[in-house]
C-alpha cells in the first residue's frame, strides 16, 4: 500500500461474507465503507465493526443512484461488489429486484470505479453454470441455465454482471475481477435463509426434523469463509493479465446425505429425517476446478469441513439461544467456539 491507507467499498457488506470481508480488509489496514440495503443482511453482522475508526456504514440499495456518501468519496480505490440476495428462497422472493441488482447495481457500481480509478471485483456465482452437464466445473465451460425458470433471476442476473463487468474491462474502463463463488457458510449466516448448511444445522440443534430435499445424492462443495475472504482479497490484488472468472470454492465434493452425517455427528441431534421433492432446476452435481485460482493467487482452502462445521454449529446455537432463551445448549459442541460479530470464525 505504499504507505497510504487504501479505501474499500463493499457493496452488501453487512451480508454473511461481507461482513467477514469488511472486518479482514479493516485488520490488513484498509478504511473501509459499507454499503447495503439491509434486505437480506444483517445490522448485527457489524456489531464488532461500528466502533472501528476506519469503518462506515452507508444505507443504500444499488439498485437505486448511489448515496452521496459514496459518490463524494474520491479516495476509493477498491471496489466489492458483494450486493445481492444469495440463497434461493432470498432471492426468488423479490426476483425482479434480484435481476436489477445485478444488471443495474453492477452498472451504477462499475461506473463509480471508472470515475474515481478504483479498481473492481464482483462476486459472481457458480449458478452461472447452471445444472452442469461437465464436472469438475472449469471456468471455460459455458453452463446449462434454465433462462427462463424461477433460478434465472440471479443465475442470469450475475450473467450479464459478468459480461457487464468485462465489456467495461476491453473499453479500459475499468480494472475488474471477478469470483465465482461456490457454496460458502460459516458464522454471521442468517439461520434462516435457506441454504443447506443453515438449513440442516438449526433443524438439528432446535430438534426440528430435518429436510432433505431429493434423494440426497446431489453433491455440493463447502468453503469455509474465511477461506473464501483470503481468496477474493487475493483476487483482488493480483496483477491479473487477462480477463476471465476465477473458480474460489472448495474442491472437496460432498453428497447432501454425507454433509447430512457430518452434521449428525458435530450435533449430536437424535431428529428425523424428512425427504421433500427436489426444486426445480436444483444442480445435481457442484464442484469447482481450482487450478486457475491456485496458478494465479496461490490460493486453496485449508479449513476441512469437519472443523468449519463445528464453528458453524456453535455460532447457530449461540443465535438459537438469543432468540429462545430457554433452549439447551448441546454437550457435543462444548469444545467448539467462533469469534463474535463480525469475526472470522476460529478455534
Amino acid at each position: 500500500m505504499n504507505g497510504k491507507r487504501e479505501t474499500a467499498l463493499v457493496a452488501g457488506g453487512a451480508g454473511f461474507i461481507g461482513s467477514h470481508l469488511c472486518r479482514a480488509l479493516l485488520d490488513r489496514g484498509h478504511e473501509v465503507i459499507c454499503l447495503d440495503n439491509l434486505q437480506t443482511s444483517r445490522e448485527v453482522n457489524l456489531r464488532m465493526l461500528e466502533g472501528h475508526r476506519a469503518f462506515t456504514f452507508v444505507r443504500g440499495d444499488i439498485v437505486d443512484p448511489l448515496p452521496d456518501a459514496v459518490t463524494r468519496r474520491r479516495d476509493i480505490s477498491r471496489i466489492y461488489n458483494l450486493a445481492c440476495a444469495a440463497s434461493p428462497p432470498q432471492y426468488q422472493a423479490d426476483p425482479e429486484h434480484t435481476m436489477l441488482t445485478s444488471v443495474v447495481g453492477t452498472d451504477r457500481l462499475l461506473r463509480l470505479a471508472e470515475q474515481v480509478g478504483a479498481r473492481f471485483l464482483l462476486t459472481s456465482t457458480s449458478e452461472v453454470y447452471g445444472d452442469p452437464e461437465a464436472h469438475p466445473q472449469r471456468e471455460d465451460y459455458r453452463g446449462w441455465v434454465n433462462c427462463t425458470g424461477p433460478r434465472a433471476c440471479y443465475d442470469e442476473g450475475k450473467r450479464a454482471a459478468e459480461a457487464m463487468a468485462f465489456d467495461f474491462a476491453r473499453l479500459g474502463r475499468a480494472d475488474v475481477r471477478v469470483a465465482r463463488i461456490f457454496n460458502t457458510y460459516g458464522p454471521n449466516m442468517h439461520p434462516d435463509d435457506g441454504r443447506v448448511i443453515s438449513n440442516l444445522v438449526c433443524q438439528a440443534l432446535s430438534g426440528e426434523a430435518i429436510t432433505i430435499y431429493g434423494d440426497g445424492s446431489q453433491t455440493r462443495s463447502f468453503c469455509f469463509v474465511s477461506d473464501m475472504v483470503d481468496g477474493l482479497i487475493r483476487l483482488m490484488e493480483a496483477p491479473l493479465s487477462d480477463m476471465a472468472p476465477v473458480n474460489l470454492g472448495n474442491p472437496e465434493e460432498y453428497t447432501i446425505l454425507q454433509l447430512l452425517d457430518q452434521v449428525v455427528a458435530a450435533t449430536g441431534t437424535r431428529s428425523q429425517v424428512v425427504f421433500q421433492p427436489l426444486p426445480v432446476d436444483d444442480p445435481r452435481r457442484r464442484r469447482p476446478d481450482i487450478r486457475r485460482a491456485r496458478q494465479l493467487l496461490g490460493w486453496e482452502p485449508h479449513v476441512p469441513l469437519s472443523e468449519g462445521l463445528a464453528i458453524t454449529c456453535a455460532f447457530f446455537e449461540k443465535e438459537l439461544y438469543d432468540r429462545m432463551p430457554g433452549f439447551a445448549c448441546s454437550p457435543a459442541l462444548s469444545g467448539a467456539s467462533f469469534v463474535g460479530g463480525a469475526g472470522i470464525a476460529a478455534e
